[in-house]
């Protein structure tokens, strides 16, 4: 099926020509309802148009669930909350900023709104809100070891579960290690998937995706997922389903993806905390608030991005309800996060000083 990506409203291809301001216009996308305001009067958070994508295993749920307004009859499964992409751009809602892209905002805005963070071309995370209404193909993304042979980008990733159906689970690694040869053999027979440790989830579970970890969302989740600015998947096995729109199957990228399995990732497990800190990466740090009173996002000289998870918060004066995201520029004066509804849950998202 052919990926769409649906912007303020616009249908947009994805591909990996960049779209420039120009094209942006000419496919419906708005820039003069902006205040006037100057660039560098930043007085609240930056909220980002999301991006929706059609996929063939998405579902309704960031509708009934998060309220987003999508493209009608569509499958969404994805938005892309927080991307700077050649073929994909957060765009800013509103405010002094209203318009830039994010990468206009990292090249030439990023000592006032990221603050002191390792020297990238782009903005490093992306940050994606997942439907699974059915499950994805069992996938892998390539370690940095392996780029050089295998092409694309490295991937490592974090999952939140934001919701959960009743069974949901998520396969993770394998149930024993296992030889690169009797791998090749059970992808060749096609049994591989019998091989893959499968864990059930509910609603708060988080796991840790390094890159080279085998993987795939079952059915019935609903997922937060912050990973490294990349978009490079190898299919490994798809269920045999074919796909509505072609009435193929979608093609597999067996070759690449055994070069970067991690054979001995055996039995992964979720993310056991036992305080606010889920993960602490070198890639990034989140953590789990349970927002009972007014906190300071981060430091000042520090951006973070919050997303609120249940209940509703506000910073500023830009507000969160669930499923909603803003970036808090890191030389914003007013840097408290407080709650508007009991049990307000949030992701504060930051990267680690090098």
């Amino acid at each position: 099926m052919a990926e769409q990506i649906w912007h303020r409203r616009s249908a947009l291809r994805i591909g990996r020509e960049r779209l420039p301001r120009r094209s942006l216009a000419e496919a419906g996308w708005t820039f003069d309802v902006c205040a006037t305001m100057s660039e560098n009067e930043v007085t609240a958070p930056l909220a980002f148009e999301p991006i929706f994508i059609e996929r063939m295993w998405g579902g309704r749920r960031l509708e009934s669930v998060f309220h987003k307004k999508l493209p009608p009859e569509k499958r969404i499964g994805e938005s892309w909350e927080i991307v700077d992409r050649p073929e994909a751009q957060s765009v800013v809602a509103s405010g002094p900023l209203c318009g830039k892209t994010l990468h206009e905002l990292w090249t030439q805005h990023g000592q006032e709104i990221f603050g002191k963070v390792p020297d990238n071309p782009r903005f490093p995370l992306l940050i994606k809100i997942l439907d699974a209404q059915e499950k994805l193909s069992l996938q892998v993304h390539p370690p940095e070891n392996v780029v050089s042979r295998v092409g694309g980008e490295p991937k490592s990733e974090f999952w939140y579960v934001a919701a959960a159906e009743r069974n949901a689970e998520l396969l993770l690694g394998f149930r024993e290690p296992i030889t690169r040869r009797r791998l090749e053999d059970r992808l060749g027979d096609g049994t591989v998937i019998d091989h893959v440790h499968r864990i059930r989830v509910h609603a708060g579970d988080a796991v840790f995706l390094p890159a080279g970890r085998v993987h795939a969302v079952g059915a019935g989740n609903l997922l937060i997922e912050i990973q490294q600015n990349s978009d490079t998947t190898y299919r490994v096995f798809d269920w045999n389903r074919t796909d509505p729109a072609t009435g193929s199957k979608r093609d597999l990228h067996v070759e690449q993806a055994i070069q970067c399995i991690d054979c001995d990732d055996a039995q992964p497990k979720l993310i056991q905390s036992e305080d606010e800190l889920l993960i602490s990466h070198s890639l990034f740090e989140i953590r789990k608030w349970n927002l009972d009173e007014a906190r300071e996002a981060a430091p000042l000289g520090q951006f973070a991005i919050v997303c609120c998870l249940a209940g509703k918060l506000s910073c500023a004066r830009a507000e969160l309800a669930p499923g909603e995201l803003f970036l808090i520029p890191a030389h914003l004066e007013d840097r408290q996060v407080k709650p508007l509804a009991p049990e307000t849950t949030l992701l504060r998202v930051t990267i680690p000083k090098h």
